[in-house]
């Protein structure tokens, strides 16, 4: 009788044991930035170049990304050399679990190049000796289904090749 009374409570503390407690996020998504494919882009307007964007995220009711019958985009990165958005993009939607809906992971976005800026009145996309390359960074946010935006993350530099 012990022996079946020890073996019942191993096998009760296991399955305790072995019960995922949700994560305790904020309601508000939380982004991180984790890094580029690449520091430089050389310059151009038809999307001749590109890189990838990895940002980590948090959500404590996960309710990210917008459903696929929706056309709303849910995550901006804005030019900060311009102050304007640069680009927005539409995230697929994270499918609600359980009760603890806190989720976590990682984006990864396509990110195509731009137009060096230059002083002067020199017309963008050029390619004047004077000036062969261009920083720009961005500020990143996104937003869940409820409207609760994220924190604002900016990226480091990238170098924008002009010449």
């Amino acid at each position: 009788m012990k022996k079946i009374l020890g073996v019942t409570s191993l096998l009760v503390i296991m399955i305790l044991g072995s019960c995922v407690t949700s994560p305790d996020y904020p309601i508000e998504p939380q982004i991180e930035f984790i890094g580029f494919s690449k520091s430089e882009l050389e310059q151009g307007s038809l999307n001749n170049d590109s890189l990838i964007m990895v940002i980590s995220f948090t959500d404590g009711d996960g309710d990210l990304g917008s459903p696929p019958e929706t056309a709303e985009k849910n995550l901006f990165v804005v030019d900060n050399r311009t102050g304007e958005i640069y680009n927005s993009f539409k995230t697929p939607e994270i499918p609600e679990e359980g009760v603890g809906n806190g989720v976590s992971g990682e984006i990864r976005v396509l990110m195509f190049t731009t137009c060096c800026i230059f002083p002067d009145n020199i017309p963008p996309c050029e390619s004047p000796d004077l000036y062969p390359s261009n920083e720009i960074s961005f500020d990143v946010h996104i937003v869940d289904r409820a409207g609760n935006e994220s924190n604002i993350i900016t990226t480091p530099l990238i170098t924008l090749l002009c010449d």
